[in-house]
């Protein structure tokens, strides 16, 4: 075997190495409650989204898999970093498949993730 082939093929094996724990990385709403306090990505569909725009700090909500008032997963995203967005995010997400990364945390014992940048989600 030739020096390059060794090389293509090490490269093949990185790639997918890399693509294989990418995706053991990658958790359905359902199990985060399993994660609390682990960097995670998470996929499911937006079911429901809200601007509190009434509450302290006004709070965007994507609840994942499941609408409110029975979210099992939320994406919370402050009033703060609403102008980061291109679109209101509860426009902008609402009914679509998404990925979102970032430290899972309990807040009153829901899993979610706070959302300081848009490049946190990305769209299927």
């Amino acid at each position: 075997m030739t020096r390059h082939s060794k090389i293509h093929v090490l490269l093949i094996l990185f790639l997918a190495l890399t693509v294989s724990a990418f995706a053991q990385e990658t958790i359905s709403p359902e199990d985060t409650a399993n994660y609390i306090g682990h960097q995670k990505t998470v996929c499911g569909t937006v079911a429901s989204a809200h601007l509190a725009s009434r509450s302290k700090g006004q709070p965007t909500f994507l609840n994942l898999n499941k609408p409110y008032p029975n979210q099992i997963f939320t994406v919370l995203i402050w009033g703060s970093d609403r102008g980061k967005f291109e679109k209101p995010p509860e426009w902008l997400y609402s009914g679509k498949e998404i990925c979102v990364t970032g430290m899972i945390r309990s807040i009153r014992g829901l899993p979610q993730i706070i959302v300081k940048d848009p490049s946190q989600i990305n769209v299927k």
